[in-house]
């Protein structure tokens, strides 16, 4: 270490939340699907087994600490890699001290932040050394590593899922923080309303969490309010990632199709305030109409219709208005889903082999040889006979019945 090194630690300011990462998995709190006594990641672990695994949660919620304390928990060489800084030479140099930790006896975890920004060719380059056991390889990821992820990757690399922190768990990491500055800055207070807010605009997320607390404490003189709290931080800000995107709206249909008038009006919001198209939204409430409402209440598909028209006309925020209105008729509306039953059985029917030419009598007679092939003979006009009960389906199929 150089002087100028040692001058900017000394003046460098360690954020709170860096300061209160848990030393070990007892003091980890939050993801107790994960880390507890019967999980198989758990016992994994104590049973000395290294393995691949991509951490797969909301901001904040433990992943970069949770990879270090597997790395801790081994006595494993942690050597942490960043997908917005580091490229594949990065990738090559640290193959190249895995090979070096490796003949002294020492495993190596190589733990990749944001892997959803790796390129496919960077994610190619770690394939090799991961099939050959020279490094383990953990990445952590805000969006669904079904998406972002080369399969090959995922193939060699368990998938864990974690969630927002609980609100008891966001407590106590916030007084522990509190505690904390307490001990090292001097005696302060703390309004329970202020405690409440923090937990509340945190929406389980521990960083922002300490984040939060830290901020006040400076902020404050003798006792940290609710009002302080609050001014410091405005408003919580709304996640909406790609993978919302596809969930929102995935629990907003089904939440129409389950006649839910409540939770489709909780979804239309979430999506509004996140940003999403009102027309996507709109074409969404006309798939329903038609999928899930069908001829059971056939103005629904008019209404859905009127909404996306409305949407391109008024824009935001008015037609807020107006997709409320739809998405409360959509929902209250009987359901039915004989037409997508019926053209889905259809269309797997022509593609398993069913497919086969109408009868001659319904093939076109329009032009001067039909005759000559028999098209359109014996072919009775509708209107004509009403009540002449003629085949339409093909011959081969002529019994089938797609709406039942």
């Amino acid at each position: 270490m150089n002087l100028f090194d040692s001058l900017e630690n000394n003046n460098k300011q360690i954020p709170l939340a860096q300061l209160m990462r848990p030393k070990s998995l007892d003091e980890y709190l939050g993801q107790t699907k994960v880390i507890n006594e019967n999980s198989p990641f758990l016992k994994l672990l104590k049973a000395k087994r290294l393995f691949s695994f991509i951490l797969w949660g909301p901001p904040g919620c433990g992943k970069t600490t949770l990879a270090r304390l597997c790395a801790n928990f081994h006595n494993a060489n942690f050597v942490e890699l960043s997908a917005v800084n580091s490229g594949v030479k990065d990738i090559k140099e640290t193959v190249d001290l895995a090979k070096q930790k490796l003949r002294e006896g020492i495993k190596t975890i190589v733990f990749i932040d944001e892997i959803h920004r790796f390129s496919k060719t960077q994610q190619d380059a770690l394939l090799p050394h991961v099939e050959s056991g020279l490094f383990y390889f953990i990445g952590s990821t805000t969006e669904n590593p079904s998406f972002h992820t080369v399969p090959a990757l995922i193939s060699r690399a368990q998938v864990i899922m974690l969630n927002k922190i609980d609100k008891n768990s966001i407590e106590k990491i916030v007084l522990k923080g509190f505690d904390y500055l307490n001990k090292t800055y001097g005696e302060k207070k703390l309004d329970n309303d202020a405690l409440k807010t923090i937990i509340e605009l945190s929406q389980g997320d521990a960083r922002y969490s300490l984040n939060a607390i830290e901020n006040s404490y400076f902020a404050s003189d003798e006792i940290i309010t609710k009002n302080i709290v609050e001014e410091l931080l405005q408003k919580s800000s709304v996640r909406y990632s790609i993978d919302s995107h596809y969930d929102y709206a995935s629990a907003f249909q089904k939440s129409l199709r389950g006649s839910d008038p409540d939770a489709a009006i909780y979804y239309l919001a979430k999506m509004l305030i996140s940003g999403e198209d009102p027309r996507f939204i709109a074409r969404r409430l006309i798939v329903v109409a038609s999928e899930d409402v069908g001829n059971a209440d056939f103005r629904a598909l008019l209404i859905a219709e009127a909404a996306l028209r409305a949407v391109e006309h008024l824009g935001m925020p008015e037609a807020r208005i107006t997709l409320a209105q739809a998405v409360e008729f959509v929902a209250r509306a009987k359901k039915s889903n004989r037409a997508i039953k019926a053209i889905d059985t259809a269309i797997a029917d022509i593609k398993s082999g069913l497919d086969f030419l109408p009868p001659m009598h319904l093939r076109d007679a329009h032009y001067k040889d039909a005759s000559k092939y028999g098209f359109g003979k014996d072919y009775v006009y509708t209107h004509d006979n009403p009540e002449y009960k003629q085949q339409f389906l093909p011959d081969e199929i002529k019994d089938k019945k797609y709406f039942t």
